[in-house]
Order: structure tokens, then sequence, then C-alpha cells
């Protein structure tokens, strides 16, 4: 029996992906599972929880004090592997590979393109930071003994020649989460016509867009998730956000009762960044589409080879929108079809977008490391 350790300075304990799906999974295929993250510790779901307190506010001081006590507490494990998740561990991980310890890095997102999006630096300090961070990257990478990242990015392996391994593991839904709160019909027979969207809202990823669209299909729209002060105060400015009730961060039983009262789930993100490149849909349409909500998301050739496959949506441009207003429209006033393509998302999530596919692929990374 291995014993393993996973890292994260940004993510809770709790964090879907890491604690419910990753370490819980690890832990039910007989590993000894230690989680090292910001809160407290307790040992839950067959996993050690060691808590290093609450995270900083500042970006800085969570990059620094709470990453080093995050390897200090993983250190003081002396585990044979080490799963780390944030970019900011990246250099904890060179210290623990010369120490002799098996290193994966779980890299949930692109993060030289992510760099690329952060609007509020100036394009100079956008390219040289998001430079450096891909040479610094590159080099942590090589020297670990493999990398995980969600999918391709138009057919391309972004990791191809700056790993020894890389493992392909996306974020799929636990369908056990999902069977738990299937939604009954009488639900959403109420006198609104629920679009709901949850996860970051930001104008990158058609916020502002879908709010308009809303409003023009007269439907309501109900928003979850973190957002910037300053852009709540824009959209709070706007006419259109007449229609939109802001529920802020949900817990995940609040968000699938959520799931359960609204008939459409929207992801219409931008085509900037990193967004519309990916072998995948978000993990929060895949959420959707499990609940047997019909599905509004952009157009790009993973989504629409989704869509065309399994009859279980509308993909939209992302930027117009009026065509986002008629796909409303359509799945408001055909129930029949909102329905159908209901059913059809979840059948696509039972046969192929759940967590279980991707279980065995991480099972068998650690097996063979």
């Amino acid at each position: 029996m291995k014993k393993i350790c996973h890292m994260t300075s940004v993510h809770n304990s709790y964090d879907t992906r890491i604690f419910y799906k990753e370490c819980v999974s690890l832990a039910n295929a007989g590993y000894e599972v230690y989680l090292v993250a910001s809160g407290d510790s307790r040992q839950e779901m067959g996993v050690n929880i060691v808590g290093v307190g609450q995270t900083p506010s500042s970006r800085i001081k969570r990059m620094t004090y709470t990453a080093n006590a995050v390897y200090k507490k993983a250190l003081e494990l002396d585990c044979e592997i080490y799963h780390i998740h944030d970019p900011e561990l990246l250099p904890y991980g060179i210290k623990l590979k010369r120490k002799g310890k098996k290193v994966i890095f779980d890299s949930h997102e692109n993060y030289y393109e992510q760099i690329n999006e952060k609007r509020y630096l100036s394009p100079i300090i956008r390219k040289l930071l998001s430079s450096f961070y891909i040479s610094f990257e590159t080099y942590c990478t090589k020297r670990f003994d493999a990398v995980i990242f969600p999918c391709t990015m138009q057919g391309k392996n972004i990791f191809d020649g700056r790993a020894k391994r890389v493992v392909f593991i996306d974020n799929h839904p636990l369908l056990d989460e999902l069977k738990t709160a299937e939604r009954s019909r009488k639900t959403r027979t109420n006198s609104e016509f629920i679009v709901v969207y949850c996860g970051s809202l930001t104008e990158e990823r058609g916020i502002t867009i879908l709010v308009k669209a809303a409003y023009m299909a007269n439907a309501r729209l109900y928003l979850a998730g973190r957002i910037d002060k300053e852009y709540l105060d824009t959209l709070t400015a706007m006419e259109e956000f007449s229609c939109v009730k802001y529920l802020g961060v949900l817990s995940r039983k609040k968000m699938m009762s959520l799931y359960n009262r609204s008939n459409v789930g929207a992801a219409t993100l931008q085509g900037v960044g990193q967004y519309l490149k990916t072998d995948n849909l978000p993990t929060k349409v895949l959420e959707y589409m499990g609940m047997e909500l019909p599905v509004i998301v952009s157009e790009y050739p993973f989504s629409k080879a989704v869509i065309d496959k399994y009859k279980c949506g509308i993909c939209v441009r992302p930027d117009n929108v009026k065509q986002i207003a008629r796909a409303i429209e359509t799945l408001r006033d055909n129930p029949y079809l909102a329905e159908q393509m209901g059913k059809n998302g979840r059948k696509a999530v039972e046969e192929e977008f759940n967590w279980g596919s991707q279980e065995k692929k991480l099972l068998e990374l650690y097996f063979r490391i």
C-alpha cells in the first residue's frame, strides 16, 4: 500500500476534483491518502486531511506563506508519491524530487493561456510573465514523474516534449452525486422559465452577453459563483440585470437543488485565451446534462461534435446576443424538445462523461509509477 500526498495551497480541502474525485478514488483503491490544504485537520471518506489554517486573503501571502506551509506539512508525512495541484507549488515539487520522491503535477488549466487572459495586466507584463511561466513549468515537468491535464487542445498535447508522461484526466461529474439529486418534473413546472449558470462570473465567461440574452428572451437568469465586486457593480448598473437573481457561492447541495429548479443550463464562454480551444466540455455543462437540463453552449469543434452526437442542446455564437436569446426561446416554447434534450444529455453523462471513466486512468497512472 503506497502512501501518497495531495498538496494544494489554492483550493480548499472540500474541492470536488481534488477531494471527492481523486483522493477518495485513491483511498477506495487501497492507498493511504493524505491531503494537505487550507482549513482544519480531519479524517473523512478514508482520506487523512492535514490542515494548514485559513488561506490568507492576500494572493502574495498565499503564494509564499501558505505554499511553504503546505510543503512543510507534506514533507513531514514522508510519502512515496506527491501530487501537486497548483503552479505555485512547482518549486516545491522540484525540492521533493531532489529528496527522491515521485511527483505528479495536476495542471487543472492551461496556465500559460490563463496568464495571457489577465486584462488587468499590461500586454508587456502579460507577455513577460507567461514566457517566464512556461519556461519554468517546462523545467519542472521534465523532471516530474507525470503530468495530468484535462484534455488535448485543438487536437494537440500541450505538454508534448515537456513531460515524461502525460495522462488526460478530465473533471467529469460523479454520477452518484447527480443521482441523489435527480430532478422531479414537478419542480420545473414553475411560472418562471429559469436559465442557470454556475461557476466563475466574468465577462470572458460570457456573463454580460448572457444577461442581455436572458433579458431579451424574457427569461429569468440565476447566477451562482464568485464574482469581482467591480464587475458585479457593472452588471447591476445594466437595465437588463433586472432579469437576474445572483445567489452568491453555493454549496454542492444547494447547487444541485438549483439545477432541479432550472429549465436550461448555459455556458456561453467567449473565444478568448484557452476558452473554446479545449477538446472537452466545461464541467458545469456536464453537470447540467447529468441533471437532465438541455444546454446552451458556445459553438466550437468539440461542443458541436457532442451536441450533434447526443442532441442534448443548442450551440450558439457566444458573442451573439440575439442568437442566444433565440436558443432560450426555442427551449421555452418547445417543452417536449427541451425534455428530450435533457434526457439525451443524461444518457451522454451515463455512457461517456462521468468520473468513473476518468478514475480508471488515474488508478492506472498510480499503478504504473
